[in-house]
């Protein structure tokens, strides 16, 4: 078998439009979540210095130079025009027993599964997962918002891979209750998940905007998809789907339109053989790789 680890540079509806049906086993998408401003992230290096507003050991004094910053922005006049037509193509190439996993937050929710409920049909809805996490700024005004939500899809509900056994195993909350044998093999994940973001110190740490944690995308592959299988992210930014199938063995396809995201992949992922880079720019040499799979 010819292994896929391919990574494309543009429009992800058009290379969408130009994929087989029936061809995907598992797509996970984290597409923008139009929360109406720009989404950005600076990376900092922190030195000594007497005139820093920053205290440390000893009474050193310290400051934060910005080293680089990488954004886009996330605000739609018609989210629903620029998101339908790209989970229709979800759909089409997903394999018969596919499934997607559709990650997103609580301003657009609500509509999101709507719209996914007419393109997969509301028996195929099988969870609404809610990522958890405790970190960051917390108003006084209101409850702080401290998750996200992955909706889970299958193509059919009576046929599709679940790895029960594949999934790794939480900590009881009252082990006390459960005994010692239940308390050691530790207890499966409900539809509520608890998992640090990628901290700004984390050896994960990409410097992309929007990176989430290995942990998370680990847990949906290893359920939802079998060794060998392919494995999708069209709005693929940082390309933690590729590295977690490159742990687990899984082919991949990622697809992202912004420079920045190819290259933070390009570094992600540099000296791992046998992945094309259709149509994307190499940020070491200068040039452009334009590898068409389609002709």
């Amino acid at each position: 078998m010819t292994w896929i680890r391919r990574v494309y540079f543009g429009d992800n509806l058009s290379i969408l439009r130009r994929l087989p049906s029936e061809s995907v086993h598992l797509i996970y998408i984290d597409p923008p979540f139009n929360t109406g401003k720009e989404q950005s992230r600076t990376r900092l290096r922190v030195v000594q210095s007497d005139t820093g507003n920053r205290r440390g050991f000893g009474g050193r004094t310290y400051e934060s130079i910005p080293i680089d910053e990488k954004a886009y922005p996330d605000d739609f006049d018609d989210y629903e025009a620029f998101l339908v037509p790209r989970l229709e193509e979800a759909y089409r190439i997903l394999t018969p027993n596919g499934s997607l996993y559709f990650h997103i937050d609580y301003r657009e929710v609500h509509y999101c599964k709507i719209w996914l409920d007419r393109i997969f049909g509301r028996d195929c809805f099988l969870n609404e997962i809610i990522w958890a996490y405790d970190y960051g700024g917390k108003p006084k005004n209101r409850w702080p918002a401290k998750h996200d939500n992955i909706l889970f899809y299958v193509k059919d509900p009576n046929h599709y891979t679940f790895n029960v056994d594949a999934i790794d195993r939480e900590p009881y909350m009252a082990p006390g209750l459960v005994g010692p044998e239940k308390a050691a093999r530790g207890k499966l994940p409900t539809d509520v998940w608890w998992h640090t973001i990628v901290g700004t110190n984390s050896k994960e740490k990409t410097g992309y905007p929007t990176q989430k944690p290995v942990g998370v995308i680990d847990r949906i592959i290893k359920a939802s998809s079998n060794a060998g299988d392919v494995v999708m992210d069209f709005f693929a930014g940082s390309g933690t789907v590729g590295e977690s199938c490159l742990k687990l063995n899984r082919q991949f396809i990622l697809i992202d339109n912004h420079p920045e995201a190819i290259h933070v992949m390009r570094q992600r992922f540099a000296g791992v053989e046998g992945i094309e880079w259709i149509n994307a720019f190499n940020t070491s040499s200068g040039d452009t790789q334009s590898l068409d799979p389609f002709e």
